[in-house]
Parts: structure tokens; sequence; C-alpha cells
């Protein structure tokens, strides 16, 4: 019960956060950057018809095409936010935050991404065009991004034949800006660092690192190809807080130690994803 106490409760911030981005700053500049909410703009200016009676009507459709197309599981991971969204869309207030189009177009997309990552984290959906893309992948074998590309570049054309050039653009910039949002939220926030070193003085490099680092190291025997020489490489995963700190480390006991280093976007496992002193 907990659980879903918790997944229901993350699930609806996302979609206040996401209620937040289109009423105060995208849905009054006319920036209708794809999806449902995007074309819950168009079509509120077009026929003055609440968005949020629009939404619930879309978002019915795609439940039942969900249920029919694509079965149960995808039905109940989509119906909490396929209910939500219309509801908390309809209370959040329309109003203007920012007069100047552009900051409005980055602050709405920047929340609409964070919006977008918290719904994936949590495996469920707003609704919207989030569906026809998966059921256009079972039933005909399209790719989801060009599906989704299709579906979402069908709403921003349409935001250029009812309100402006400027407008098509924003909403454009606007997706880009979304889904770089979302990819840093998904890949970029957990980065953490991996670092090789082969050096003759490893055992006391290494010792040091677990000593003051308080990370782990993992020797990997190895073979230099020019001379054939064994060597011991050790391998090392930290925070990229850590990483100075290491340098420091290896350079205090061999100035000629080879390092590499890499980004890791994503670690999994003791010392990182659960508490303990070492990896």
């Amino acid at each position: 019960m907990l659980y879903w106490i918790k997944k229901v409760a993350a699930i609806a911030i996302a979609i206040a956060i996401m209620s937040v981005s289109v009423n105060m700053f995208l849905g009054p500049h006319n920036i209708a950057a794809g999806g449902l909410t995007g074309l819950s703009i168009i079509l509120e200016n077009m026929f003055g018809m609440d968005r949020s009676i629009i939404i619930l009507i879309g978002n019915g459709i795609v439940l039942i095409c969900a249920l029919v197309f694509l079965g149960k599981e995808m039905f109940f991971k989509t119906i909490i936010g396929a209910i939500l969204l219309p509801l908390i869309i309809g209370v959040i207030p329309h109003k203007t935050l920012l007069e100047d189009t552009m900051l409005s177009m980055i602050t709405g997309s920047v929340l609409f991404g964070i919006a977008v990552a918290i719904l994936y984290h949590n495996k469920a959906s707003s609704g919207g065009t989030s569906i026809p893309p998966l059921i256009l992948k079972k039933h005909f074998g399209l790719n989801t991004s060009l599906g989704l590309f299709l579906t979402d570049g069908f709403v921003v054309i349409l935001c250029l034949l009812v309100f402006s050039v400027d407008s098509f653009v924003y909403a454009v910039l606007s997706i880009f800006i979304t889904s770089a949002v979302m990819h840093y939220i998904e890949s970029g926030v957990n980065k953490k660092k991996m670092v090789y070193i082969i050096s003759d003085k490893h055992a006391d490099i290494s010792n040091e690192i677990m000593g003051e680092v308080g990370r782990g190291v993992t020797i990997v025997p190895a073979i230099g190809a020019y001379r054939q020489n064994p060597v011991q490489m050790l391998m090392v995963t930290l925070n990229s807080r850590d990483y100075r700190q290491i340098l420091s480390i290896v350079n205090k006991h061999d100035t000629e130690a080879f390092m590499i280093t890499n980004t890791v976007t994503d670690v999994h496992g003791r010392g990182f994803t659960y508490e303990s002193g070492s990896v």
C-alpha cells in the first residue's frame, strides 16, 4: 500500500508540474509543443473549449485504444496519469507569469521535461500522444521515436497553421529543450567516474584510495603490448566529487602513472545504489 501511495504521489506531482508548465508558461504564449497538451492549446484557441475538457476526451480515447490495441498492462500503466492530467490542469489557473515569450518557453519546457522524466521513472504516462507510437510499433513495426515524431509533428504543424511562424519556431525549440532536460535527468544526474590506473606503485595507490577515499579498488591483470610485460591495472568507480582526491593520491605516489578516466551514466551496486563502506 505504501508503495502505491508513493507512486501515485509522484505521478500527481509530475502532472502538477506539467500543468503549471502548460497553463502558466506555454499556453499563454500559444506554444503548442506537441502532445495532447499542445493540441488542447490549439483546439481551445480554435473552438473556445476548455483545454481540460479536450484533454479529458482525448485521454478517454487514448485509454480505449491502449486497452484494445496494447492490452491491460499498458492500460493500467496509463490510467492514473490520464485521469489526473485533465483534473489537475483544470484546477491550475491560466495565468501568464512571464511576459517574455522566449523566457516563458524555456521555463515551461524545462518544467515539462522534468515532469515527463518523473513519469518515465515511475513507469507511468499522462496518456496523450505517448500511446499512438506504441500502437504503431506493435501493429505496423514503426519505430516508436519515429511514431512520436509523426504525432508531435502533426501538432506542431497545426500550431503553424493556427497561430504564427513565431509560435511554430517556439514549439520546435520547446520540444528540443524538453528532450534535452529529460535526457539529462535520465543519464546526467547519476554520472560517475570510472578510472583506470597503471603504475608500479599500484599497491600503495590502491591502499590509500581504499583508506582515504573509502572506495573499493579492483586489480585487473594486464599485459603491455609493446614489451609484453605483465602489469597490474587498478579500476576504481567513484563519485565525480572524489575525482580530484584520487588524482592527488596517484600523483603523490607516481607522477608517471598512466590514467584513463571515463564518465559513466549509471552505476548500480554496493556503495552507490545501497549503503556500504566500500565498493
